[in-house]
């Protein structure tokens, strides 16, 4: 299984990209990991705070010409 460096998608982004990075590395939909984020918002924890440093910390994909 080929490994993908974690970075946020320039392309295929809502916000920040930082979900689509996530699912782009986990194998999962983009869409997917949007709905799992949106939905364990809905619980107490540091979910947003935890996307705010992501956003910080990922780099953002490099383009491909």
């Amino acid at each position: 299984m080929a490994t993908t460096t974690l970075t946020r998608s320039r392309d295929n982004k809502v916000i920040a990209g930082v979900c689509a990075g996530l699912a782009r590395r986990a194998g999962w939909e983009p869409r997917t990991m949007r709905w799992v984020f949106v939905l364990s918002c809905l619980l107490p924890g540091p979910q947003f705070l935890i996307y705010l440093v992501l956003w910080v910390i990922m780099p953002k994909e490099e383009r491909r010409y």
